[in-house]
């Protein structure tokens, strides 16, 4: 793709960056094929290709219009595309970049500004956030439905094993999914001490940055990310193993610390560190020999693979390689490449489109009629749950269920 980026932009880290992306793209339209809100609308703008031209156009003319705001917004940043692409083109860095130039030109109308800094600053904060859910938890028999399916139940306190192994794991408590389901991390320190490996939730680690980084505010992403490697990086030092994320969606984002800090001369090298010692709860498994432990399980298993754990971090067969080595049976599935529309915050922001794809997952879930859904992110956890038939688990919880 030729390109002939505006002067404001072309000798900018974000310009550069984008000019090579966008000159890596062929024009080729095989990213429509696997694109969701594309098979949903049918519009060349709300696909990969149409997106990554309206990104070039606003880099090229320094122009935008509120069209090319709303066809940005509609995307999932699943990343399907980039499974897709014979190019290796980087649309979500790019999406990112073209989000962020575009939020400083175009002013929203003020419910869309209210809500998005409401999200910037509620979800991050796992001590505000979990203290609204405790309300709503608490008055959720008397909600209305469509508000009482949004509100999980409460869960009890979950138990930890004692630290007692010399191998050490770091474990990312993060902020909805510490504080709405809890038994995922403590279920996954349970398997892990099985397998002689302690692991622990540091205090002072908070939320991964990730939805501050979407809702283009990249500057509080970055507090976020150094604030987490602070947190951590005594214990890197101390000869910690890995970061493990049981948070698909955290995961590919601090796999992506390196890439986001690659110019802040402080903090550099340690992202790149924390980076290259991030792995999914998935990854970890894969390489332990998990034969004891010896688990029992007569249910029928369908498993949904997140977009941030098949597309993002690359790993479409992790969780179902897991279940098949433990024996679990597994429910057929199908459409399994297509975002069941949570995608962080975009259940709130585009709730038309987003219960659209909700519906059409639950269908490709459940043509097998399993007993239970397993997934691997708590945002798709929580959005698959708040319609589905059947009950929907973390996949560790399912394993830690039945090891009992």
């Amino acid at each position: 793709m030729k390109t002939d980026i505006h002067d404001k932009y072309k000798n900018t880290p974000q310009g550069r960056e984008a000019e090579s992306i966008l000159r890596s793209c062929v024009h080729c339209g095989f990213c429509t094929a696997t694109c969701p809100t594309y098979q949903e609308l049918n519009d060349e703008r709300d696909g990969p290709r149409g997106r990554i031209y309206l990104i070039k156009q606003l880099l090229e003319t320094d122009r935008v219009s509120e069209k090319t705001l709303t066809h940005l917004d509609r995307c999932l940043t699943c990343r399907s595309c980039e499974t897709t692409c014979p190019s290796g083109v980087e649309y979500g860095h790019l999406l990112d970049i073209g989000r962020e130039i575009i939020e400083q030109k175009i002013d929203r109308p003020l419910n869309e500004r209210v809500m998005r800094w409401g999200l910037r600053r509620v979800l991050p904060n796992e001590p505000l956030f979990s203290l609204l859910l405790k309300i709503g938890q608490t008055i959720r028999p008397i909600l209305p439905d469509t508000m009482r399916e949004k509100v999980p139940p409460k869960q009890d306190r979950p138990v930890w094993p004692i630290p007692k192994h010399p191998r050490r794991m770091i474990a990312l408590k993060g902020c909805v999914q510490g504080a709405a389901t809890p038994e995922t991390n403590a279920a996954a320190a349970r398997v892990l001490d099985r397998l002689g490996i302690t692991l622990q939730e540091i205090a002072g680690a908070g939320c991964c940055g990730a939805v501050n980084y979407h809702l283009a505010d990249s500057g509080t992403a970055k507090k976020h990310v150094r604030h987490n490697i602070d947190a951590w990086w005594p214990h890197v030092e101390a000869g910690v193993e890995a970061l493990v994320m049981t948070a698909s969606g955290c995961g590919v984002m601090v796999k992506d610390y390196g890439y986001i800090l690659k110019d802040d001369a402080e903090y550099a090298d340690k992202a790149s560190r924390i980076s290259a010692m991030t792995y999914d709860l998935s990854e970890i498994l894969a390489h332990e020999d998990i034969s004891a432990l010896k688990v029992k399980s007569v249910e029928k298993v369908a498993v949904h693979c997140p977009c941030t754990l098949q597309h993002g971090q690359k790993l479409p067969q992790a969780l179902e390689d897991v279940f098949n080595r433990l024996g679990v049976s597994l429910a057929k599935t199908r459409d399994k490449h297509l975002c069941c529309g949570s995608a962080g915050t975009y259940s709130i922001l585009q709730p038309e489109m987003s219960q659209k794809l909700l519906d059409n997952k639950l269908t490709a879930l459940s043509v097998d009629s399993p007993d239970v859904i397993a997934t691997a992110n708590i945002g798709c956890q929580l959005h698959l749950a708040s319609k589905s038939d059947v009950p929907v688990r973390h996949w560790i919880e399912l394993v830690d269920h039945f090891m009992s």
